[in-house]
């Protein structure tokens, strides 16, 4: 029987001995979160009007965000499934971690070059079929790449702190306060117009001016990326899993299921959900409700200002483009505020509580995404769009809204996951798979938004307020769910076997 099988592995395996690691190495671990989130923040301001200046309409540049969502849909689960298993004797993450990174600098020079690679293969005009193909195709390889390294990332952080639930929300505040950083490098690379001048070989036949500063800005991703990964693998010092350890992993605690299972990674996924408490399902409603909030967001921030706040489309004179500067230059303080929130974030969850602070978070962004659509109307009516560039008063209200905003992203950065680790560690999970489950509530909501923000947007006009309405809503329901529905302290006991 599976059972008794499953139970004599365990007794012959080691009693793992967890040592408590310094919070100055914890400190290091994190670092890589600066160099992903650097690479993040260039797509996140630049990418969108890039698609567009290549020739995708606004209505479908949405479509092309699809890729990570989907990627993130199988390749999270699957590397933290594969990484809670892994004996190599690098460790059980870092492996997964290298070949990530590697991979996002791949990516990056694809992405950089697809409008040099489709000049090559033959694009002419403003349309631009096989740079779109050949962008597609690295953006696929860069969402792939994310995916890879940050689930493992949050789950070598997790194995570091153990049981520690404090440590662990100490770690994962790190981990978004690098972020902050990484963030405020990137939209600040990306707001710089003058990268071309440093980086002069960037412009070419098929490159502009623009094209050249974002080639550029991925040139230093690049080096961003290699500095910090080296800094968190040698900060990480894994001891390799043994063989018989895996027997004692995942989800064969809970469900008494032998090491067969392995061979289906999803079918095991689902399979455990039939064991979370409530607590758990209540973090999953509340990350779904929150990221249809904020990838609406993530997707079009710098787009809204170029559009609706300086009147601009792009190819169509340079008020588009002064706005997605101005966007990303507002991205940049939104960053700041992350950061400082990140610093305060253990202190506030103690005195106050992480699902009450969560739940704050959600309804203070809700109140932005209102603010936004208020700033749109007042915008639109004041008669300047598409005759001049926005008075101060629109632009600084556009710009303290987004940097606002950096309080609830710096805590969806960090509290979820600490949630989730600290309430399925009692249900034996494997913290790469208790990532892989989180990662569902934030990649299913990220294909609703892709597939229809777009079309949505469209039906109401073309602008990105209906979608920003729609998200509004979600953070705001996710908010109540969050106070009246989290606990404010104490792990779940393990749903009872039958």
């Amino acid at each position: 029987m599976a059972i008794p099988q499953a139970e004599s592995h365990r007794a012959r395996a080691k009693p793992t001995v967890v040592r408590r690691v310094p919070l100055r190495q914890l400190l290091r671990v994190t670092s890589i979160a600066g160099g992903i989130q650097f690479g993040w923040a260039l797509q996140l301001s630049l990418l969108t009007p890039y698609v567009q200046e290549l020739g995708i309409p606004h209505a479908w540049a949405s479509v092309i965000w699809l890729c990570g969502p989907l990627s993130g849909l199988v390749v999270q689960p699957l590397v933290g499934h594969m990484s809670d298993r892994c004996t190599s004797r690098f460790g059980r993450r870092r492996p997964f971690i290298l070949s990530g990174a590697c991979l996002i600098c791949l990516a990056v020079l694809i992405i950089g070059h697809s409008a040099d690679i489709g000049w090559l293969l033959g694009d002419r005009g403003n349309t631009r079929p096989r740079a779109i193909g050949v962008f597609v195709f690295g953006f696929w390889i860069l969402d792939v790449a994310n995916n890879m390294t940050q689930g493992p990332c949050r789950a070598l952080l997790a194995d570091l702190t153990g049981k520690d639930h404090r440590r662990t929300r100490v770690a994962n505040a790190h981990f978004s306060l690098f972020m902050a950083v990484g963030n405020i490098l990137g939209f600040t690379t990306g707001a710089f117009s003058s990268w071309f001048k440093v980086f002069p070989f960037t412009v070419t036949s098929a490159c502009n001016i623009d094209c050249a500063n974002l080639k550029s800005a991925f040139y230093l991703d690049i080096v961003f990326m290699v500095i910090t990964a080296y800094l968190s693998i040698k900060a990480a010092q894994e001891s390799p899993l043994h063989l018989s350890d895996r027997f004692t992993s995942t989800t064969e605690d809970v469900s008494g299921q032998s090491s067969h299972a392995q061979e289906a990674f999803l079918w095991e996924l689902f399979g455990t959900f039939r064991y979370f408490p409530w607590p758990v399902w209540t973090i999953l409603l509340v990350t779904a409700l929150n990221w249809i909030g904020w990838f609406p967001f993530l997707l079009f921030d710098t787009d809204w200002m170029g559009r609706e706040i300086y009147g601009g489309k792009p190819n169509e004179g340079q008020n588009y483009n002064i706005g997605v500067r101005t966007g990303a230059f507002a991205l940049m303080l939104n960053s700041v505020f992350l950061g400082i929130t990140s610093v305060l974030m253990e202190k506030l969850c103690s005195k106050w509580g992480a699902g009450f602070i969560w739940g704050i978070s959600n309804i203070l962004m809700a109140l932005c995404f209102l603010a936004m659509l208020i700033t749109s109307y007042v915008a639109k009516h004041v008669g300047y769009l598409g005759l001049d560039l926005p008075p101060h008063g629109i632009v600084i209200a556009a710009i303290v809204i987004f940097a606002v905003l950096g309080v609830p992203l710096a805590i969806t950065y960090s509290v979820p996951y600490a949630l989730i680790s600290s309430r399925i560690e009692p249900l034996g999970l494997g913290q790469g798979l208790s990532m892989g489950v989180l990662n569902l509530a934030i990649v299913i909501p990220q294909v609703i938004v892709s597939l229809g923000s777009g079309p949505w947007d469209q039906l109401f006009g073309g602008g990105n307020s209906p979608a920003f309405a729609v998200g509004g809503l979600a953070a705001f329901a996710g908010g109540l769910i969050a106070i009246l529905g989290i606990p404010r302290s104490g792990a779940p006991k393990p749903r009872a076997l039958p």
